[in-house]
């Protein structure tokens, strides 16, 4: 199995290969950040890229944001776009090494970037980041990919039985605004954090 560690995506930004870059913020998040009234909510985007979103975020009002990447060169592309203002928060670090207290992680193709058999790791680190009550919302694949990942695919099923030891799942629907390219073959969802005790009761 190929290791997906920092030299693999550092290899995949050098050479170009950043298919999973729409080139704009993804509509359906567009759409749910509008819709999120608490300006001051302290906000996480892991695997961010580019991260088209968090400049959208701004636009918006939202000043409390952190990007985390695990490659330096797209690190290195994110300071140099915010060089010249007081914009997020940009750091290179492993996602599972990433530690603070949020009220809102953004998920846009970080998930399936990721090896299945840390998709469990994922859910929780993502409840341990997260105040409780917080949310993790996103879009993720809805189906499976016939190619060697990532990315790597999967179904609502398998993403309701994933995290609901973590999360109570508010929404996991068809996405109705993805870009043609991904229509019919995305899934948002809006997760929100348990807490220690009632996860604790879930086991």
């Amino acid at each position: 199995m190929q290791l997906l560690d920092q030299n693999f995506w550092d290899e995949r930004w050098r050479n170009g290969q950043t298919g999973w870059d729409i080139g704009i913020p993804s509509p359906p998040l567009c759409d749910f950040a509008r819709h999120h009234p608490d300006k001051t909510a302290r906000i996480l985007i892991p695997g961010c890229g580019n991260a088209h979103e968090a400049g959208y975020l701004w636009s918006l009002g939202f000043t409390n944001i952190d990007l985390v990447d695990i490659s330096p060169l797209a690190v290195q592309k994110m300071k140099d776009r915010y060089r010249s203002v007081n914009g997020p928060g940009i750091y290179c670090s492993d996602f599972f090494d990433w530690k603070g207290q949020y009220d809102l992680i953004l998920e846009q193709t970080f998930f399936c970037a990721l090896p299945r058999e840390r998709r469990i790791d994922y859910s929780a680190h993502c409840a341990k980041l997260l105040s409780p009550g917080g949310i993790l919302a996103g879009v993720l694949f809805a189906s499976q990919f016939e190619q060697p990942g990532p990315p790597f695919g999967g179904d609502a099923d398998e993403y309701r039985s994933l995290f609901s030891r973590d999360f109570d799942i508010l929404t996991l629907e068809p996405c109705y605004n993805s870009i043609p390219p991904r229509a019919g073959n995305e899934l948002f969802v809006i997760l929100r954090c348990k807490g220690d005790a009632a996860r604790d009761s879930a086991v």
